[in-house]
């Protein structure tokens, strides 16, 4: 991995543990709100983006999650299957606005994974948590979508990483 990628995956994970940590109480319930989470456009635009991701989320559950290592597994999991699901996509979706309306569907339909966390950690009910954290999820991709694709307009995160 070269220099440059390795620097900018780690400001990204700093970034997104950053976010994560301001939004602390809106991030790890049945009702999600992690802001951060819109940092998975940026792999629309490159997939090297995937390591800043996947490690930001990794520390972030490690550091602030009530759930343990069962959030560094599922969670993570979560993000690596529809990160990767996006990735592959990228080689079928030419359009970026497609690219990230696929990935704010793939992250929101995901979510069951993190519903069957809480259900098999907290005993919350599946099917209505899967509903409330897909919303949370599908917020929050839907609002970062714009401000993710007006941002690679000043930064071009398409040309940042090698």
């Amino acid at each position: 991995m070269k220099i440059r990628t390795l620097a900018v995956n780690g400001i990204l994970a700093a970034l997104y543990i950053a976010v994560s940590f301001f939004v602390q109480p809106f991030g790890f319930t049945n009702v999600q709100f992690r802001i951060s989470e819109m940092f998975n456009h940026l792999v629309v635009f490159n997939k090297k983006y995937i390591f800043g991701i996947v490690i930001g989320v990794f520390l972030t559950n490690l550091l602030f999650s009530p759930l343990g290592v069962y959030d560094l597994i599922f969670g993570v999991a979560q993000s690596v299957i529809a990160l990767l699901i996006t990735i592959t996509s990228t080689k079928f979706i030419q359009n970026i606005w497609l690219r990230m309306a696929f990935n704010t569907a793939v992250f929101t339909l995901t979510m069951f994974i993190i519903a069957y966390e809480l259900n098999l950690v907290l005993g919350l009910p599946f099917f209505f948590t899967w509903f409330t954290v897909a919303v949370g999820e599908f917020v929050v991709m839907a609002v970062g979508a714009p401000v993710v694709y007006y941002l690679n307009k000043r930064i071009r995160f398409d040309r940042l990483m090698p």
